[in-house]
């Protein structure tokens, strides 16, 4: 893997700020970013889905030097595998906020 993207040497943060319920099926995540914030770099190890709480006008950045713009709309629901290191930020002019449910797998 390629690490143009990811500054060597990074320390992988949280997949966010905190847990809000955890059981044997799921870890709940809440997230909250201000405008040209950005999440530290993470990285999922399980099967997520992402619940916008506001809009989101945001861009991922890749370890292996990708970036992808995203466009979120709030309530809708996105389906995420588990991937690469990545951080998120906030490129909008209000604070972006959602919730992100790991889906525990066996």
């Amino acid at each position: 893997m390629s690490n143009k993207g990811m500054p060597e040497g990074t320390a992988l943060g949280t997949i966010g700020d905190e847990i809000i319920f955890e059981n044997e099926h799921v870890r709940i995540w809440r997230l909250k970013l201000a405008p040209g914030e950005k999440q530290a770099w993470h990285q999922h190890h399980l099967p997520y889905v992402v619940v916008p709480l506001t809009a989101g006008d945001n861009v991922m950045r890749f370890a292996d030097g990708r970036v992808k713009s995203t466009s979120e709309k709030v309530g809708e629901a996105l389906w995420r595998e588990p991937g690469m290191p990545h951080e998120l930020e906030n490129r909008g002019q209000s604070d972006y906020a959602n919730v992100l449910v790991e889906i525990k797998v066996d």
